[in-house]
C-alpha cells in the first residue's frame, strides 16, 4: 500500500508554548476574518506542497506516529516507524507488548516510557471498546489514553478526511500569534480562535500551511520577514525566542 503523509502531537499535550507580546493591532472580527482569508490564499500559493509529514498507511499507524512525534522531529519518527509498524500490526499488539520491548522499539523518539504507556493503554482501549478500529469521532478519540485534541485533529483530518478543527503544534501556535490571529498560549484556546477564522473544510490544509511557513520562513529565532509571502498582512507583533 502506498504510504501517506501527516504531522505530529504529544502524549502530554499540555506542553508550554512560548509567550509573545500583546498584539498591537485593532480589528473587528470580520476584518480579522478577511485578513486571515487573504493570508491563507497567499500561503496556499507559497506552499502548494503543504501536507502532513508523518508516514502512515492506516489510521492506527497515523495515531501511533502522532503520539511518537511529541517533542521529536517527524524525520526521526519516520525513521523509527517502518520497523515498528511491521512488528505491531494491530491495536492489540500494542496493548500486549511485553514490558521493555515497546520502550526499546521507540527509544529514539524520546520520552519513550510515557509514550509506550500511552500506546499500550490506547491500544487496549481501541481493541476492547472499538473492535480494534481507531474511532472516527472527536469525542471517542480524545477519550483514548494519551490522545488530546491535537492528535485527534491529525487523525480525523488526514486519516478520515474529517475537517473538524486546527492541529495546533509549536509552529501553528507561534505563527498564529505573530499574525495576530490569537493572543492565547493554551493550544485549545488557540484552536478556538483559529476555528473562528477558518471554516470547516479548510482547517486541515490551513494548519499544514502554517506548519510549513513556521518551518521555512517564520522560524522561532530569526524569522525571514524580508522574504515572507504574508509580510504585508502581518501586524509584526514581536518574535518569541
Amino acid at each position: 500500500m502506498q504510504r501517506k503523509l501527516c504531522s505530529g502531537d504529544d502524549p502530554v499535550e499540555s506542553a508550554a508554548v512560548p509567550r509573545t507580546p500583546k498584539i498591537a493591532i485593532r480589528e473587528t472580527v470580520e476584518e480579522k476574518r478577511r485578513r486571515a482569508s487573504a493570508v491563507f490564499r497567499r500561503l496556499a500559493r507559497a506552499y502548494p506542497d503543504a501536507r502532513c509529514s508523518l508516514d502512515y498507511s492506516s489510521p492506527l499507524e497515523l495515531l501511533v506516529a502522532t503520539v511518537l512525534s511529541a517533542q521529536c522531529t517527524d524525520v526521526r519518527v519516520n525513521q523509527v516507524t517502518p520497523a515498528l509498524f511491521r512488528k505491531y500490526r494491530t491495536a492489540a499488539d500494542y496493548a500486549r507488548a511485553p514490558s521493555g520491548a515497546l520502550e526499546r522499539d521507540i527509544r529514539q523518539t524520546g520520552f519513550f516510557n510515557a509514550k509506550a504507556r500511552s500506546l499500550r493503554r490506547a491500544g487496549a482501549a481501541i481493541a476492547a471498546e472499538h473492535g480494534g478500529r481507531v474511532p472516527e469521532t472527536m469525542e471517542e478519540l480524545v477519550a483514548l489514553p494519551g490522545v488530546g485534541r491535537k492528535t485527534a485533529n491529525v487523525v480525523l483530518g488526514n486519516a478520515f478526511g474529517k475537517d473538524e478543527g486546527f492541529v495546533v503544534d509549536t509552529h501553528v501556535a507561534r505563527v498564529s500569534r505573530r499574525l495576530g490571529f490569537t493572543r492565547q498560549v493554551d493550544p485549545v484556546r488557540i484552536e478556538e480562535d483559529l476555528n473562528a477564522l477558518v471554516r470547516k473544510g479548510r482547517r486541515t490544509m490551513a494548519a499544514h500551511q502554517l506548519i510549513f511557513h513556521g518551518r521555512r520562513i517564520c522560524v522561532a529565532r530569526r524569522p525571514r520577514c524580508e522574504i515572507c509571502p504574508v509580510n504585508p498582512l502581518c501586524p509584526k507583533i514581536g518574535v518569541p525566542s
